[in-house]
């Protein structure tokens, strides 16, 4: 580092006493190193530049946790070649560092889309000019499909004459043109340029402000979903989810066979931002998809729905992604911005439990640069959150819930880590559950969550604070033995990472019995040189 080295208390500890926001602000440090081990999660969008094994691998070891397929582009093939890349990356890396990293692989779905036609006489080059101010005719019949021009412009959606009314926008190709509508037709909008600029062949369109009857999944995403289902995908990133209707739909076409995937819808437009409740409520998670987002609500609004989503996430313990430009100077430099680093840190701040990267590792010069930044922004952020507060205000917010054991022991550990000043948690874990709620109260230190079934462990990789450790050591004869040694495992791996040391306290969760939903029992041990206790 740079920095000179000073006798500051460590993750920003001294900020940490302060009685009011103010005061821990201003008792913020540079000088005070952060955790050694990073609370937050990375998802990495895996493309031309990123798929082969060597390059994972070197992804793996920077801080990917999540491993992310966008299926807006390639085929089942490629795709299918990228996540089998993936699992053998994982398996170089366990092979090399002697621990699982438990990748999770997720795929994004397409989506519902409008798209315009081809332009006339189109090579795969062509492009034509609309200019500011010109009138334009966009119609949905079929015999200009292929024969766009700058005076009349096809769309693929039918229905679009029957929900959209004049002076409604319609935005074309990321909203770089925008066409204000003064005229609806039986087939037809008569519209005005308000933006020019050259249009391709195919491009998206957004119709901000209005309320479309798409249907949530596409006959595309049907087969890249059931395809999802074949290559064991841990979760699916549902676009332009707007109800939670749209949820349930995607849960239909997983069927029984998927029904262990999850689904963490991607929030795009103002129905999914006005049906957030429901949504969270029908889902596992969210992503604040904040690509598409900012052309369907004012780009000056952005930043409230990214703070009102992650808050509500925080609340009801779901994970919520932050995505898009997060390091987008980094696909062709080495540094982020400044204002790239605030974005990130700010996105932790928030509440945010990981943070995306998308053609940054996809197409970028530099995917494993920018991991490795993200994953030390990310830890830098961490310390700096006062995470005694939030417990205290999640707290006070849900007043007198009545709370079942397995959330009241979650509770007393996450307390008791503050209390005790532990250096981890280690919870015991078939479904995940208590490890989730654990993660939901934020406690300070890191949660080692011990699990025998390997698709629970990459699952976790989603939380705040998880970090997930898969047992594959059959079971001792004698439960409490194999209670111990599950502990003693997650014990070894802290101290191999140097985060845990002799003398150091540890909270230790467990059950009463075998089985998912048995966890009543918060512990405190005392770390020794040898052993466990």
């Amino acid at each position: 580092s740079i920095l000179e080295v000073m006798d500051i208390p460590a993750a920003q500890m001294k900020a940490g006493r302060a009685s009011t926001m103010v005061d821990y602000t201003s008792n913020l440090d540079i000088y005070s190193q952060a955790h050694r081990m990073r609370l937050s999660g990375i998802v990495c969008t895996i493309g031309p530049v990123s798929r082969s094994p060597e390059v994972l691998l070197e992804l793996l070891e920077n801080g990917m946790n999540i491993a992310r397929m966008n299926f807006s582009h390639g085929s089942h093939e490629y795709h299918g070649g990228t996540i089998a890349n993936c699992r053998k990356a994982a398996e170089l890396y366990k092979e090399k560092h002697g621990v699982d990293p438990c990748l999770a692989i997720a795929l994004d779905t397409k989506g519902p889309e409008i798209r315009t036609g081809l332009l006339e006489g189109d090579d795969g080059r062509k492009e034509l000019e609309l200019k500011a101010g010109d009138s334009i005719k966009i119609t949905t019949n079929d015999e200009f499909k292929e024969k766009c021009t700058a005076d009349v412009l096809w769309l693929d959606y039918k229905n679009i004459t029957k929900v959209l009314t004049p002076g409604k926008r319609i935005y074309i190709d990321d909203g770089l043109i925008s066409v204000l509508a003064k005229e609806i037709g039986d087939d037809f909008v008569i519209g005005t340029v308000e933006n020019g600029g050259n249009l391709g062949s195919r491009k998206g369109c957004n119709l901000p402000g209005t309320d479309t009857d798409l249907p949530a999944v596409s006959e595309k995403d049907k087969s890249d979903l059931l395809f999802g289902v074949e290559q064991g995908v841990d979760m699916v990133f549902a676009s332009f989810i707007r109800d939670a209707d749209g949820v349930r739909q995607v849960k239909d076409v997983l069927g029984e066979k998927g029904k262990n995937i999850w689904i963490i819808p991607k929030i795009e437009n103002q129905q999914g931002v006005k049906n957030l409740d429901e949504i969270i409520t029908q889902s596992n998670g969210l992503m604040v998809a904040r690509g598409d987002m900012g052309i369907e609500i004012p780009t000056e609004k952005v930043f409230i729905a990214q703070k009102a989503m992650i808050a509500k996430c925080n609340r009801a313990g779901k994970p919520i992604i932050c995505a898009t430009q997060m390091l987008e100077s980094m696909v062709k430099k080495p540094r982020p911005t400044r204002a790239e680093a605030s974005d990130v840190a700010n996105a932790i701040l928030d509440g945010a439990d990981c943070v995306m990267l998308s053609g940054e590792t996809a197409k970028g010069d530099y995917p494993a640069v920018c991991v490795r930044t993200m994953a030390k922004i990310s830890r830098e952020a961490e310390a700096c959150v006062w995470n005694e507060r939030f417990f205290e205000d999640l707290m006070r917010a849900e007043g007198n819930s009545g709370y079942d054991s397995t959330h009241t022991t979650a509770i007393c550990s996450v307390l008791s880590s503050y209390k005790s000043r532990a250096s981890a948690i280690i919870c015991l874990t078939t479904s995940g559950k208590t490890a989730h709620i654990v993660s939901k109260y934020r406690p300070l230190c890191p949660v080692l969550a011990v699990t025998r079934f390997y698709q629970v462990a990459r699952q976790m990789q989603l939380y705040r604070g998880l970090t997930p450790l898969y047992y594959t050591e059959d079971r001792a004869e004698d439960w409490s033995t194999d209670i111990d040694n599950r502990v003693q495992f997650a014990v070894d791996f802290g101290k191999k990472n140097r985060f845990i040391n002799t003398g150091d306290n540890v909270i230790i969760i467990t059950g009463w019995r075998q089985g998912a939903g048995s966890s009543n029992t918060c512990r405190i041990i005392t770390v020794k040189y040898h052993g466990m206790i």
